[in-house]
Parts: structure tokens; C-alpha cells; sequence
């Protein structure tokens, strides 16, 4: 067990040390009088911080931590001014939880003493500014909220929220930072490094599911893929590609939110999946929220829909009624794989089906194209 000690002026010494410790880039920040602790850590010659960014709007900050995660896939911190400031960043906010974004999303909270500790209320706006329960504005949009009580929790709730917003499937955290906490004094901080508390393993396929939706794909003469964000993992990119080449399956990035199959890919059918749903007797949706919109265009009924991700079911959706014939959780970098192993041991007997619907595919392909060139 490695041990690292710093030296300190406050508890928001060892807060931002600690950040930095763990993997933490940048702070994206709109300050108010909150940050004291903060600027004052910082200024200590040689401070272990992540670099902070300062961000005039807090839903700015959010999409560029939201950003740098899609592009990295480590999360980023953001900390915003009390219950204003978290207010301001609803909208980014729910961007983040809708597409499974993980963020240490922070905000000072009001000095909870009126007088008598090193960060009471000092301003007049320290009263009105104060809510009841300022995490009950983000509650419906983060995986987990807590408020930061004592200088001795630190290494603990930091842990606890970057394990819980990297676990599948992932999403913000909220963490609020009283003022009188983070100004507590003290000489030296001392924390474990790296840390004992890790992200657990992401959940797997059950084989037996995947061996079905595989028998089920086999067998189909119009399958069709529908995917949103398979890509926000990088990894399934070529996964994907591969998937689709081999057995002819036809995909469509529905709603696209992370780029899942390079759009030269002969098998990629564009971003609306309409014009194929009418037609597609067994339907893949992979990571996708909102596959067709029913009220428009819907599946045959006696489509067979398998819907792959590590939550099929969009659990924190309050309504979400989408067909669904056969559900397997698990991350599609583990899925993924096995469906191909699986397709392949089926493939002999369906190579002349394969190998048809590739020609229709191919056509379909071509005639897609020449109409989209004629509309430019």
C-alpha cells in the first residue's frame, strides 16, 4: 500500500490533489465566492491541481468536459457557483446523463454557518441564494449525489464518485462542497496512491442470449442494425464494421449521436432507418435509445427485435415501450465479439443467404447514394 503526502493550507488542497491523482485533466469552472478554498489551494507554489479552465457559462463547461470525455474516455471535472450555478448547467447536464457521459460534476454550496468558522456568510447573498435541497434540481440526471461534510471523508467521496460515474453504464455524479469544508486548515494531506477502491469490472453477455440473437440473425433475409452510440466506445468501431461486412448485415446510425461505422462502409444504410423497417424481419438495436419513433414508422409486428447494451431497457427513461423480443446486457465490446463467433459456426449453411442480401444491399446502397447526390 503506497501512500503520497502533500502539503496543505485547506481541505481544497487535498481535494484538487487527490482529482489530479486520479486521473483528472482539467477543473472547468465558473467560480463564485464559493471557490475562496479553491483559488486559495492554488495559489500554493507547486499546488497538485488539475488545470483549471475557466468557463463564463456553466452549460459551456459541461459540454466541454462532456467533449474531452468522448474524445479521451476519461471523465473530467466541472464545478459551478451553488445553486445558481447548477441551475445554469441543467441543459448540459442532461446531455451527459442522456448519452451515458461520465462527469464529476461539483458545486460549492452555501456556508452552512452564519458566523463563527472560516468560510461562514460574509455577503448578503449567502441567505436567499440557499436551498432546502439544491441536489434535488439534478437528481433525475445524475447516478449518484452526496455533499462533502467533513475534511477526513475526502479520499473516500472522491473514490466512491469517480468509481460510480465509470461503472456501466455510466453517467454524471454530483457533488456539492460546502465552503467551511473546504477552508478547513490544514499542514499536509495524505491519501493512498493509486487508489485500493477501483471501477468494478463492466458487466458481460450471458453466451446463451447471444447464442439465440445468433440463430435468430441466421436466419433472417432482411436484418437490419440500429445503433445511436455503439462508437462512444471507440473499440466497437471496428468490432461493428467487421460484424456487418462479414455476414452482410446493414446498419443504420439512427439519431447519431457517436459515429458506430464509417459511412463508406459498404454495408452502412445512412442515419434513417424508416425506409428499412418495413421490409426487416429480425431487428439488432445496439445502444439505442429511440430506434424509430413508433408514431411515424414501426416494425412489422411479427419483426423479431433484439436489442443489445448495458441497459437495454433505459432504466432511468420513465416510458420507453419499444418492442423487445430478446434484451442482452452487457458492454458491445464483449458482445460483439461473441455474436460473430457465434454467426460464424452458423455460417456455412448460410452463405447463399448472405451472399444474396449482400447484392440487395449493394443495390439499395448505390440507388441511396445517387439520391442524396441529387439533392445537393
Amino acid at each position: 500500500m503506497t501512500k503520497k503526502s502533500i502539503d496543505a493550507v485547506n481541505a481544497a488542497s487535498g481535494y484538487l490533489a487527490l482529482l489530479a491523482d486520479r486521473g483528472i485533466d482539467y477543473l472547468f469552472a465558473n467560480a463564485g465566492t464559493d471557490f475562496a478554498p479553491i483559488i486559495e489551494a492554488m495559489s500554493l507554489p507547486g499546488a497538485a491541481a488539475p488545470t483549471p479552465i475557466t468557463v463564463p457559462h456553466e452549460n459551456v463547461a459541461v459540454s466541454m468536459a462532456h467533449g474531452y470525455t468522448m474524445v479521451t474516455g476519461r471523465p473530467q471535472a466541472v464545478m459551478v457557483h451553488v445553486s445558481v450555478g447548477t441551475a445554469n448547467a441543467l441543459c448540459g447536464l442532461m446531455n451527459a446523463s442522456r448519452a451515458q457521459v461520465p462527469m464529476l460534476f461539483t458545486a460549492g454550496r452555501t456556508p452552512i454557518t452564519e458566523a463563527g468558522a472560516a468560510g461562514s456568510r460574509d455577503v448578503p447573498i449567502h441567505w436567499p441564494q440557499e436551498m432546502y435541497d439544491q441536489a434535488g434540481m439534478v437528481r433525475e440526471l445524475v447516478k449518484w449525489d452526496y455533499e462533502l461534510r467533513t475534511a477526513d471523508q475526502i479520499e473516500t467521496v472522491i473514490d466512491r464518485a469517480l468509481n460510480i460515474t465509470m461503472s456501466e453504464p455510466r453517467g454524471p455524479v454530483y457533488l456539492s462542497l460546502p465552503r467551511e469544508v473546504l477552508g478547513t486548515q490544514m499542514s499536509s494531506f495524505e491519501f493512498q496512491s493509486p487508489s485500493r477502491r477501483q471501477v468494478p469490472s463492466p458487466p458481460h453477455p450471458d453466451p446463451e442470449a447471444v447464442g439465440r440473437a445468433a440463430e435468430i440473425l441466421a436466419a433472417a433475409e432482411n436484418p437490419l442494425i440500429i445503433t445511436t452510440f455503439a462508437g462512444r466506445d471507440g473499440g466497437v468501431v471496428a468490432e461493428l464494421a467487421t460484424l456487418a461486412d462479414r455476414f452482410a448485415l446493414p446498419v443504420v446510425n439512427k439519431w447519431l449521436r457517436a459515429l458506430s461505422l464509417p459511412s463508406d462502409h459498404p454495408m452502412h444504410l445512412g442515419f434513417d432507418p424508416d425506409p428499412l423497417l418495413a421490409e426487416a424481419d429480425v431487428i439488432l438495436v445496439l445502444e439505442s435509445d429511440v430506434p424509430w419513433v413508433p408514431s411515424y414508422q414501426a416494425p412489422p409486428t411479427d419483426a423479431t427485435v433484439i436489442h443489445f447494451g448495458v441497459d437495454p431497457l433505459f432504466e432511468n427513461y420513465p416510458i420507453r415501450g419499444f418492442t423487445c423480443d430478446l434484451a442482452v446486457t452487457g458492454v458491445l465490446r464483449a458482445s460483439l465479439p461473441l455474436l460473430s463467433d457465434a454467426l460464424a459456426e452458423l455460417e456455412p449453411r448460410n452463405k447463399d443467404r448472405i451472399e444474396r442480401r449482400r447484392a440487395r444491399i449493394g443495390e439499395f446502397r448505390n440507388r441511396q447514394r445517387a439520391g442524396w447526390a441529387e439533392t445537393l
